[in-house]
């Protein structure tokens, strides 16, 4: 007899369970309201007014500022006179920009060169061995990234050059 009332109770049992699973929690609700009510009277609280520019035209009285009128003319960078550039600079830094710009050219043919040994083409060097220097047993790619690398310092020497002449006021026309 107690088996056939078990499973009649078992059986409710389990059915309540999915019931109470999908009642909903009463206290989400009224955070979302206190939260709500909590915005609205913070914005009748604070009440300030911003104001803009046109505002400020328009008023007659004192408005507070922060800081120092001394301060703030400290903090803007003045105007550079512009000073005349010598000469002599001015030819100085030129024959470096071309003494560096004839070794890139240089470079380059010879990177030129060596890929196309490289390829299988005839190029002025291509036997391996350089009139002037000794027989190079270097593979051709390890050359190659060398002279890259090489040719990456003159060039990063050179956008020095030019950033330090235009700082000093040379005009981008006077240089090559």
């Amino acid at each position: 007899m107690l088996r056939s009332l078990s499973i009649p109770v078992l059986a409710l049992v389990l059915a309540a369970i999915p019931a109470i699973a999908q009642t909903t929690d009463p206290n989400p609700a009224p955070a979302a309201s206190k939260r709500q009510d909590s915005a609205s009277s913070t914005d009748t609280k604070k009440g300030k007014k911003v104001l803009t520019n046109e505002d400020l035209s328009k008023s007659s009285g004192k408005i507070s500022v922060v800081g120092n009128a001394k301060d703030n003319t400290a903090d803007k960078p003045k105007a550079l006179s512009p000073k005349p550039v010598s000469p002599r600079y001015v030819a100085s830094v030129r024959s470096q920009i071309e003494n560096l710009l004839k070794q890139i050219v240089d470079l380059d043919k010879q990177i030129t060169d060596l890929r196309n040994f490289k390829a299988g083409e005839p190029t002025t060097n291509a036997s391996g061995v350089e009139m002037d220097r000794r027989y190079e047993r270097e593979p051709v790619e390890v050359r190659i990234r060398a002279l890259e690398r090489k040719k990456m310092g003159l060039q990063s020497k050179l956008d020095a050059l030019y950033d330090q002449a235009r700082k000093k006021g040379v005009a981008s026309g006077e240089l090559p």
